[in-house]
């Protein structure tokens, strides 16, 4: 049971950023807002600035999966906005690099639900 769909309207991403507030990492930056009580909304961008295609599609597939993985423990009504973070280095975060940081960003946010991830845990 999923409750998440897609941002794709460049105007809801303009509204993200300039109403909601943002959390930073080493390469992600999270912007949340307030929305429907009853879905949240996920959109994911990067800049030419973050490398080439190549990477960029790679980034935003971990980021999708990983979200896809925190779906069930995340607080419903928000509108999350992921931007991937340039980097001056050639490193290429890995799969468990992006599930550590978005991890990171949820909880400083308040939106994840550590009891509910814990229950499910010790549960499996």
């Amino acid at each position: 049971m999923y409750f998440t769909s897609t941002i794709k309207n460049n105007r809801e991403f303009s509204r993200i950023y300039k109403n909601g507030g943002h959390y930073t990492g080493k390469y992600l930056i999270l912007y949340i807002l307030n929305g429907d009580p009853e879905r949240n909304a996920l959109g994911v961008t990067a800049s030419r600035k973050a490398g080439k295609s190549v990477r960029r599609n790679r980034i935003k597939r971990l980021i999708k999966e990983n979200y896809r993985q925190y779906e069930l423990y995340l607080h419903r009504g928000r509108l999350f906005v992921f931007v991937v973070r340039p980097r001056r280095d050639a490193y290429m975060p890995d799969y468990y690099d992006i599930r550590r940081e978005m991890r990171a960003l949820f909880n400083r946010a308040g939106v994840f639900d550590q009891q509910l991830w814990e229950k499910s845990q010790n549960g499996a």
